[in-house]
């Protein structure tokens, strides 16, 4: 090994140059997992906030009224599942539940799944306060011009909330980033489960968890830096000039 290195900080640069390819390999499942994972389970999280946010009228057909019935009881039951059962058991049961029914599944596609059905299941709450934070006066007018309640949630509805639960949707993505970790106990290669096996050669679990929590901090402050950045694209200028202000003026 050459010299031995001496002090945590010297063992953490040893370990990080030594098993660095380790800790790419860690860093890009993390990635993969978290923002497929996330991705997927944000238009989960859309399709079933949308559902409990729909309205069962008295005039609708009866057909209509079982499936869109059966449909919110289907997305409450899955959201308390998820919402009430911490993560690291949903893994365990999800993986070891599909292997014992006899298919074989790869970890990290089970950890996907986990990720996205967690994610899911927060974001449909997300999504449905974001949709009734739009004023209920901008449905009406658009229904009232002809507009179907489709378009009305496409084109009216859903842009706008898409905006307000930005910030939300970012600390999810951040929470997956880091709650992958748990994934380890199925045997997803993600960073922590790399740094155990790096920590594990010297016994150096400390140097080697150190080593991953800074890279758990740099991917978690660029994304931040990096999604601020889209979130004030998407709002746009702030230092606009009404039209009618405009016309005041020049008065």
């Amino acid at each position: 090994m050459g010299n031995t290195p001496n002090g945590v900080f010297e063992w953490v640069l040893f370990i990080a140059r030594e098993y660095s390819d380790l800790f790419i390999t860690g860093t890009i499942i993390t990635l993969a997992v978290a923002v497929i994972g996330t991705l997927i389970g944000f238009v989960l999280g859309f399709v079933m906030g949308i559902v409990e946010d729909t309205k069962i009228d008295e005039d609708d057909n009866i057909v209509w009224k079982v499936i869109l019935g059966l449909l919110k009881g289907i997305c409450k039951i899955y959201i308390e599942i998820f919402r009430d059962t911490p993560m690291i058991v949903q893994a365990m049961i999800i993986y070891f539940g599909i292997r014992q029914c006899g298919f074989e599944i790869d970890p990290i596609a089970a950890g996907i799944i986990v990720t996205t059905l967690n994610t899911g299941a927060y974001m449909a709450e997300t999504v449905r306060g974001g949709i009734k934070s739009i004023d209920v006066g901008q449905r009406e007018g658009a229904l009232a011009m002809g507009m179907s309640p489709v378009s009305v949630m496409l084109f009216i509805v859903l842009p706008q909330a898409f905006k307000n639960i930005i910030p939300e949707m970012v600390n999810m993505f951040l929470t997956n980033l880091k709650m992958t970790s748990v994934l380890n106990v199925i045997g997803v290669k993600e960073l922590f489960l790399q740094a155990k096996t790096a920590g594990g050669t010297y016994y150096k679990y400390l140097e080697s968890y150190l080593t991953i929590a800074v890279i758990y901090f740099v991917l978690c402050f660029v994304f931040n830096r990096l999604f601020l950045l889209l979130e004030k694209k998407i709002a746009g200028k702030k230092d606009y000039v009404l039209a009618v202000e405009h016309m005041d003026n020049n008065e």
